[in-house]
């Protein structure tokens, strides 16, 4: 059976771009992104109740090796197949191990320093004017979105978003402009419910500082799952190295 074959049989589309949520138009990056979100919802040590969860997984990789590669992608593009006997389909390959070189796993320190980075980047202002479109001006679905923020951070991504306002780059929703501070105040009082439960395990636990931004990032990863738009899984798709031999194209191949 063929790559098609199977994910009609198996994500009931012979679509790639739909097996990955993306549309035909997707960057590679975007290709990267989706990947990575809904081969961790199938990712065999993952899901829940799904007897074909491995066979989904590595259907997911050859999917991804299809539409990273430049040469196979155009091919599919123009005629709708695909190149069997590729080495990307290789039916020897081990898609975990070519999974976890497109995405290794991060450490804390390794997002202590990405934080540094991003926080009052550039990126940082385009994410935000991102979500602030895509949630037309929903502060408590920004918040829940936004990569390497607290309720610390909540009055200056406000600001940033505000001066996008004034400069015309945004449309001056109400759900921002008028919030009321009710809303504000249960937001607040939300995140500090979060803070003193990771603070009261912490003490529980005897964890170092360092495990406990562990564990809350993982708590605060699980109450966002909905969507995938979580702190983890947005930071480890941006995180990890563009290029190299895991990107796609020619270079990726064995």
């Amino acid at each position: 059976m063929g790559l098609i074959e199977h994910c009609k049989e198996l994500f009931k589309t012979s679509d790639l771009y739909a097996v990955l949520g993306v549309t035909k138009s997707a960057s590679d990056a975007e290709i990267r992104r989706s990947y990575y979100k809904v081969s961790l919802q199938v990712h065999p040590d993952r899901a829940l109740d799904d007897s074909k969860a491995t066979e989904k997984f590595q259907i997911l990789g050859k999917v991804y090796s299809v539409l990273s590669d430049k040469e196979q992608r155009a091919i599919y593009d123009e005629q709708g197949v695909i190149d069997e006997e590729n080495d990307p389909l290789d039916q020897d390959r081990n898609w975990e191990e070519y999974w976890r070189l497109l995405f290794p796993k991060i450490t804390v320190q390794d997002i202590k320093v990405f934080e540094e980075k991003y926080k009052g980047s550039e990126e940082e202002r385009q994410d935000l004017i991102r979500l602030y479109e895509h949630h037309y001006g929903d502060m408590d679905a920004i918040m829940a979105a936004a990569l390497c923020c607290s309720q610390e951070d909540e009055p200056r991504i406000q600001s940033i978003i505000q001066n996008a306002i004034d400069a015309a780059e945004l449309t001056a929703y109400p759900a921002f402009t008028q919030e009321s501070e009710k809303k504000k105040k249960a937001r607040k009082q939300r995140a500090d419910k979060e803070r003193n439960e990771a603070e009261e395990l912490q003490k529980e636990m005897g964890l170092h500082a360092e495990d406990s931004l562990a564990m809350l990032l993982q708590k605060r990863q699980k109450s966002r799952e909905q969507g995938f738009n979580s702190f983890l899984s947005d930071l480890e798709a941006k995180y990890c190295k563009k290029g190299g031999r895991a990107s796609g194209g020619k270079k990726g191949k064995k």
